[in-house]
């Protein structure tokens, strides 16, 4: 179907040119779809059919390596001679202005210092009869032969910078038209007198600028508001639009002299004045800049010449050399890719003889051997294949091993997420954090929150002996016997439910087992706090300005079938922060394994303390793995904030 598009789009192609039909334009437009899809076509064939060998990729991979970096480099020094010769052409356009400029200086110099010298005595230096004394007509009329149109003013403009010094010789802008300009300022017994000299840049003007270069055009740049039309150009930081032009008339390009001799095009901004208002009527203020810009054509092979001129006789030995470096990086180039399509031959059979050794490990034939033609590395490396088909069945099985264990683990992971309050409850005046993350899959921290009345809640953090799966299981007895116990015990007795809890692990776990733990009630009501803590770090309750740990209670439990645990009970004002963490918090080292600690710890709570509950969480597990340093944590790390009243 794209084929037939393309072959009606090329029929009717013709056809358009003189009588064009409805629909053309959505001809074209499915013609270039279809020849797109094509190109993906084709290029799926390509890569799936004479890519598919790894010769032929090879060989496509010495072509990139050894001929698309030249291709690249070349290519790069054509843009930048592209770049160049502008530029230089540009060089020569300023340096010939620049020098008229200097001529157009030395003219006006010349008719100040005859006007200066023709006034005499009680004489107004401003008398424009001056300009027809002898000495300074003669001079006007010797610079009107170079400059065609020249016109001398006697304080007519203000060019010089009265704070910068008496002269000034440039480009100026005058009622729209583009000048040569000169004012000379010179101090006489009469006063001070002003020569303006100022000669129209014309078209016969831009003939006779620099030979090596074709046609001129200067370009009046207007600054641009909301109203101009046409195109607007930035120059330095203003827009302008296009003005007035002055196109030189009889400049053209010579013929090329080769097929990489072609017209490179120019420009250039020009520094001008714009002189305001008219100083034939009233005295000029300071003029304002006006850019100007100069576009032009050029040949490089006319460039070169210029450049080679400058040099001599030395000039065809530079391009010799050129040309001979050039034949001998070719030749070089082409002995690399014929060597490097040897290698590859050489190469590809080994690799084929090990890709059939695949075809028969793959219908499970590990009783194939690579044949081995030579003692190099790619021999080593069929040697090493016959080495691993030996054992290769046994690494099978041990990856079959391992993937179930992963699988039962991965299981075990969310069936313990499962365990963790999948929502914190609400109670008025209580707001609640909890975070839990193991150092493994699977967790030995634990931490919950049971609504035991309407006003109060059970806040508990936990840390089960060892790591891994046992610990997690360990966890979920704790985790039910947990919530069991304190559903029944209603009156929030917290060192009878943990004496009870002890007796659960003790009699449900190996002698060599026990679990941290810390338990809580707190009523949102009376603002009254409870707890027992069983041999877990103290967790830390900040009332205003004062830090206390909560490290009453008793001993680890499921060591010790009877252990006398003791209840604390204590009334926290409104805005207290109670928080619970495990060891893997503190625990935490650097790489000098300098712990964390709770020093720091408690420095972080205290200037963290008026974040949100969630935010203060977060900060302090933060705090921990950038003092660690690390990704890899050693411990489980779990934090329980609450912000009481």
């Amino acid at each position: 179907m794209a084929t037939a598009f393309l072959i009606l789009y090329v029929i009717t192609r013709g056809i358009l040119v003189r009588h064009p039909f409805p629909f053309s334009t959505f001809l074209g437009i499915v013609s270039l779809m279809a020849m797109t899809y094509l190109g993906f076509q084709v290029f799926s064939w390509v890569r799936n059919k004479v890519l598919w060998g790894i010769r032929n990729r090879l060989i496509v991979a010495y072509i990139f390596m050894a001929l698309v970096p030249v291709v690249l480099l070349l290519t790069m020094m054509g843009i930048g001679l592209y770049l160049l010769y502008p530029q230089i052409g540009a060089y020569l356009l300023q340096d010939d202005l620049q020098e008229r400029t200097g001529v157009i200086a030395a003219d006006a110099e010349e008719i100040t210092s005859a006007v200066s010298q023709a006034i005499q005595p009680g004489e107004s230096p401003t008398d424009q009869a001056l300009l027809s004394r002898p000495r300074v007509a003669t001079l006007i009329t010797e610079a009107r032969a170079r400059w065609p149109g020249l016109r001398v003013f006697l304080h007519r403009a203000r060019l010089v910078d009265p704070a910068s010094g008496e002269r000034f010789a440039g480009l100026v802008v005058y009622r729209g038209q583009l000048l040569f300009a000169s004012e000379q300022k010179r101090d006489t017994p009469n006063g001070p007198v002003s020569v303006l000299v100022a000669a129209p840049i014309t078209p016969a003007l831009l003939n006779g600028l620099v030979s090596e270069l074709g046609p001129i055009q200067f370009t009046l740049m207007q600054p641009a508001d909301e109203h101009s039309k046409g195109l607007k150009i930035s120059i330095g930081g203003r827009m302008y639009v296009t003005g007035e032009r002055i196109v030189s008339s009889n400049r053209v390009l010579p013929p090329a002299v080769n097929w990489l001799d072609i017209p490179i095009n120019g420009a250039a901004t020009l520094q001008a004045y714009q002189v305001q208002p008219d100083p034939d009527k009233s005295p000029a203020t300071l003029p304002a800049p006006a850019p100007v810009l100069a576009t032009f054509s050029l040949r490089p092979s006319t460039l070169n010449k210029s450049l080679y001129s400058s040099v001599g006789a030395i000039g065809p030995i530079l391009v010799t050399i050129v040309v001979v470096c050039a034949v001998i990086f070719l030749i070089l180039e082409i002995a690399a890719l014929v060597t490097g399509t040897i290698l590859t031959r050489t190469i590809t059979r080994s690799v084929g003889d090990l890709y059939d050794a695949t075809l028969h490990v793959g219908r499970g034939d590990f009783s194939h051997r690579v044949r081995v033609h030579r003692r190099d590395q790619l021999g080593a490396l069929g040697a090493s294949f016959n080495e691993m088909t030996g054992s290769i069945t046994n690494l099978i099985d041990e990856q079959r091993q391992r993937q179930r264990l992963e699988h039962e683990i991965a299981i075990a992971s969310e069936v313990q997420q499962e365990l963790f309050p999948k929502s914190l409850p609400s109670l008025p005046g209580l707001e609640l954090a909890a975070i839990c993350k193991p150092a493994r899959v699977v967790s030995g921290d634990y931490y919950d929150f049971i609504r035991i009345g309407p006003t109060s809640i059970g806040i508990a953090v936990a840390d089960i002996s060892g790591k891994g799966i046992f610990a997690a299981l360990l966890m979920a007895s704790l985790q039910a016997a947990l919530r069991s116990t304190a559903t029944l015990d209603g009156n929030g007795n917290t060192a009878k439910l943990v004496t009870l809890l002890n007796g659960h692990l003790f009699r449900n776990t190996s002698d060599d087992r026990y679990a941290t733990f810390f338990y809580a009630t707190y009523d949102s009501e009376t603002h009254v706090l409870s707890y027992t803590n069983a041999g877990h770090l103290a967790p830390f309750l900040v009332t205003r300005d004062c830090v206390q740990q909560l490290d009453q209670g008793g001993t680890v439990m499921g060591l010790f079938e009877e252990t006398p645990y003791t209840q604390v009970t204590l009334q926290v004002p409104p805005g207290s922060l109670l928080i619970a963490f495990s060891d893997g918090l503190t625990e935490a080292a650097n790489v000098y394994t300098e712990e964390f600690g709770m020093k720091r710890l408690k420095d972080e709570i205290l200037r963290h303390r008026e974040l949100p509950v969630q935010a203060l969480m977060e900060s302090l597990i933060a705090a921990a793995e950038k003092w660690a340093g690390t990704a890899e944590q050693a411990d489980d790390m779990t934090v329980v904030v609450a912000r009481m009243g």
